[in-house]
């Protein structure tokens, strides 16, 4: 737990404020948060689009996929030219997915 034991007042134009503002937003993070990381020098990046959940989630998904096919292929001592494609399909789709998001 974060103890708080020194409060500066910092008086801000408003457009150090407004900049202030933009950077905090653009990390995602609270004004104070933004603050505190700005003294202790840490990099702040912008936060990434809500897109990247949704992408890394149906690449895990593709992933899952292309385990269970590696694990079928395995245990059946062979491959069918549908699964292959199948598995292809999946990483076109996921290419896809990557490309539009960015």
């Amino acid at each position: 737990m974060r103890v708080n034991v020194k409060t500066v007042p910092v008086r801000f134009t408003a457009e150090e404020y407004a900049h202030l503002q933009a950077t905090a937003a653009a990390a995602g993070l609270k004004i104070e948060t933004t603050v505190r990381k700005l003294v202790m020098d840490c990099q702040l990046r912008p936060r990434p689009p809500n897109e990247y959940a949704d992408l890394l989630r149906e690449l895990s998904a593709i992933g899952n996929n292309i385990n269970q096919i590696a694990y079928w292929a395995n245990a059946q001592k062979g491959i069918t030219d549908t699964h292959v494609e199948d598995a292809v399909a999946l990483v076109n789709r996921a290419w896809r997915l990557i490309k539009e998001t960015l």
